[in-house]
């Protein structure tokens, strides 16, 4: 780039130092068009800029437009796969899910499904089951079981509806400890967009539903729902929501 340009840039520059509140500004191709034209303006007419030089700096004015259209394609394209993301997550609203933590579930019907993770076989799994309070509800023993994912079926007919949540402990055939990672599962009841990330609630919580490892159509639908029916919501709703986050 010539000295003109960057006796330009030099002269914006101090001109900013002298006044009592500055503002930072990347140059754009704008800018840049603008300190292109001052140079033609006022180049010494018997010293005229070269061509060669010339040529240089209408090639980085072409690679700086090209790179700002490049980055608002990129950007719009961000938003249209966050759009495509969120408005199939949102497909998920009355599903049964089940997620990779947590121990809280919702009796909601007859029988409830409580997930669970062994580090290796079992001899003896014993389950119990406290309300909100932390008050035990039930407690029973379980037969062998694998290492790896398990799940049992607690008979939920005589229970009262409401939230509650469980512990697993098991031991080994030595009577060694074995390590159980309990796993979350109910209905997703919300499904939000914040800090580009998709959160699904679940029993009350927000996950993000990267931690969600299994989906299913529910045993009971969620209420106000039918059945094998999704909510009606609309895309350009979703679209200006996201919009709307990003901006």
């Amino acid at each position: 780039m010539s000295t003109n340009i960057l006796s330009g840039i030099d002269n914006i520059s101090n001109k900013g130092t002298t006044s009592t509140t500055t503002t930072t500004k990347t140059l754009g191709k704008d800018d840049f068009m603008k300190l292109l034209l001052a140079q033609l303006k006022n180049q010494d007419p018997l010293k005229p800029v070269d061509g060669t030089d010339f040529a240089a700096q209408l090639a980085q004015f072409s690679s700086l437009e090209q790179l700002s259209n490049m980055n608002t394609e990129l950007k719009n394209q961000s938003v249209n796969q966050m759009t495509m993301n969120y408005a199939q997550s949102v497909n998920m609203i009355g599903k049964e899910v089940v997620t990779n933590s947590g121990n809280s579930l919702v009796v909601n019907g007859t029988s409830t499904n409580l997930n669970y993770k062994l580090a290796k076989d079992a001899q003896t799994v014993t389950i119990t089951i406290l309300d909100k309070n932390g008050k035990v509800v039930k407690t029973w023993d379980e037969t062998a079981q694998k290492a790896g994912m398990n799940k049992v079926t607690w008979d939920t007919s005589a229970v009262e509806k409401g939230e509650y949540t469980f512990k697993v402990t098991a031991k080994d055939s030595q009577g060694q400890p074995v390590l159980i990672e309990t796993m979350t599962g109910g209905l997703v009841t919300a499904v939000h967009f914040r800090n580009n990330q998709i959160l699904a609630t679940v029993n009350g919580i927000e996950i993000p539903l990267s931690n969600i490892i299994e989906v299913k159509q529910p045993e009971t639908p969620l209420e106000g729902t039918v059945e094998g029916q999704q909510p009606e919501i609309s895309l350009n709703n979703i679209v200006e929501a996201i919009k709307l986050v990003k901006s």
